[in-house]
């Protein structure tokens, strides 16, 4: 008989010799839960070893505090540490914490090993958040180290809660985890609440919890530089090339971008595609609602003789002649040729058709739509200029990414249902993305051809664009551990397939190098340091927040330290950036 009035306290307390494996969509309160099983290990002065690869371990001790933590005892909790070294950042060996790094299992292991010998007992809680990283470094071989290591832990009188993405992987391999724990937790969202499913439980018979939960996406604080918006909007009038950037102009290959983007979204298939899109919408509806009084008067002008609703079809017409909302923006800053669908529109149902989309050329029958930036930017655009502020949305109806000719997407002010499945991808989707980056990048590296062409509007897109594939001046923690760690990934496979391919260390590095400049990431080069001018990831920054950052170049810093830990076992870390009010970005290796 199923017992019934099981709490969420009794199947967060984790029985010793057992290994439990919770498992859900990223933002399903995985970590959530895996926080209050620690506290509570703490609470029961229980020794906790926490493996954090999303994190840093004074990120989680904050998240920790915020949920109640006081002044834990000494050697309370320990941590292995095996993010910050993976995403390029410095990690300091303590004797509370041990580095390891997300790439290397082997190097989880020895580090978790050396923190029970410290501790020099059983009885251990080891919280592993989460599996998805290394997973998805390091693909099936995850199965084996939960059978031959967390098991084993598990096994000498310890228990271990271990954290996988439900998603991000093969459906196989996921299987065979859950086959492997002791119990199985799966949890995901319905509307407003959390439901945790326990699917097997050492002490719990199969049973169902309900837990209510305030959705939340998870956009900081957004602050443009109002002189820099000025300059920019200027700069797009007189469609200047070279505004931010007079070196090497304000153009960017478009692979560029579009590698760091889907590289993130190798990390987070469900959350991250929905957090790109609020930070697309956010940006127009903010520019047009907050930062209209810095805009020169040309572009006042023309928003004066915009409509105050777009509901109609002739008022939507007379915009786009206008080239409002995004049209004329879009010519420039070569994300497509946008143009209005009078015939197919109706009230409050309006028809655009996008040639040569940055976001999706080069993806042609890839089995799903890929557009990212202009839906979210048009209907953020007429939120933010309508008079009455309605919450207008935007979903592709045609993508060269489902073997269509051109894109189309359409707008509406108010919800569309079907909206959420349309920007969320299989891991099948992400992984036939990423093999086809990889091989359009492995083949210029390797034979000189050009990753991506368009016939009219070219390689590039302005930095405006790349911004917006990157995403880093709103986003929030999630969104750039996503960046770091797919960073990390592609920088990591490109580095071994260019040694499979018969390169040294030194050429291998030298055409990744060259590869960059072609883009025009900025002006890159190597010598004891790797420096970087102009780097259009920091630039982001500097344009949205006028006061200095701390290091922010969270893609290219994963990518680079991938990159040098696959090829010459070496890592990087970024010790000055524009963001911060260095002239230039620089990586020290070591």
């Amino acid at each position: 008989m199923e017992r019934r009035g099981l709490s969420l306290a009794e199947i967060q307390e984790v029985p010793k010799n057992s290994l439990i494996l919770l498992v859900g969509p990223p933002g399903a309160g995985k970590s959530t839960f895996c926080h209050q099983v620690v506290l509570n290990s703490v609470a029961s002065e229980r020794p906790v070893i926490f493996v954090t690869t999303e994190q840093g371990p004074s990120e989680i001790i904050g998240l920790l505090r915020e949920k109640g933590l006081g002044e834990p005892s000494p050697g309370a909790v320990s941590f292995v540490d095996a993010f910050t070294e993976t995403v390029g950042l410095s990690c300091t060996q303590r004797p509370d914490t041990v580095c390891a790094n997300c790439v290397d299992l082997n190097s989880i292991s020895i580090a978790t090993t050396r923190l029970q010998e410290r501790m020099g007992q059983r009885g251990i809680l080891l919280a592993f958040d989460s599996l998805t990283s290394p997973y998805l470094f390091s693909g099936g071989e995850i199965v084996k180290f939960m059978r031959l290591f967390l098991s084993r832990f598990a096994a000498e009188g310890n228990s271990v809660v271990a954290l996988v993405d439900e998603g991000s992987g093969k459906s196989e391999d996921l299987v065979a985890m859950m086959s492997i724990a002791d119990g199985v937790i799966k949890m995901e969202i319905e509307e407003d609440k959390r439901l945790l499913n326990v699917v097997k439980h050492p002490k719990v018979r199969p049973t169902r919890i309900e837990v209510p939960m305030t959705p939340s996406i998870g956009i900081e604080a957004y602050v443009p530089d109002p002189s820099m918006t000025r300059q920019f909007v200027q700069a797009m009038l007189r469609e200047d090339e070279a505004w931010m950037r007079r070196e090497v102009g304000d153009f960017v290959n478009l692979f560029w971008p579009t590698l760091a983007h889907w590289s993130g979204m190798l990390w987070d298939p469900k959350r991250f595609p929905m957090m790109t899109y609020e930070l697309n919408k956010e940006d127009p509806r903010y520019m047009m609602r907050e930062s209209k009084a810095s805009f020169p008067w040309q572009m006042r002008l023309l928003l004066k003789l915009a409509p105050k609703d777009f509901s109609k079809v002739k008022e939507m017409k007379k915009a786009s002649k206008l080239g409002i909302p995004y049209i004329k923006m879009a010519h420039f800053e070569r994300s497509g040729v946008v143009e209005y669908l009078e015939d197919l529109s109706r009230t409050d149902e309006h028809y655009f058709r996008v040639y040569e989309s940055s976001d999706c050329w080069g993806f042609e029958n890839i089995g799903a739509t890929m557009a990212s930036h202009l839906p979210p930017l048009f209907a953020g655009s007429y939120k933010g200029i309508e008079s009455e502020e309605r919450n207008w949305n935007a979903v592709e109806t045609k993508c060269i990414g489902l073997g269509d000719p051109y894109c189309e997407f359409k707008v509406v002010p108010g919800e569309i249902d079907e909206l959420k499945d349309s920007l969320e991808k299989d891991a099948s989707v992400i992984e036939r993305i990423h093999d086809r980056l990889m091989d359009r990048l492995l083949g210029f590296l390797l034979d000189g051809k050009p990753p991506v062409e368009r016939p009219r509007l070219g390689s590039d897109v302005q930095l405006h664009a790349v911004w917006h594939a990157m995403g880093s001046a709103l986003s929030s923690e999630r969104y750039r551990m996503a960046q770091r760690m797919g960073g990390a990934k592609s920088g990591k496979e490109v580095g071994e397939r260019l040694m499979d391919a018969g390169l040294n260390e030194d050429g291998a590095i030298k055409r990744v190098i060259d590869f960059m400049n072609y883009c025009k990431v900025g002006k890159i080069t190597l010598v004891e340091t790797i420096r970087l001018e102009g780097n259009c990831e920091s630039l982001c920054m500097k344009f949205f927040t006028p006061k200095p950052e701390e290091p922010s170049c969270y893609f290219t810093t994963g990518f680079l330290n991938g990159l040098f830990s696959a090829v010459k076992n070496q890592h990087v870390r970024e010790t000055r950036c524009i963001a911060a009010g260095d002239p230039y970005c620089e990586w020290e290796i070591a």
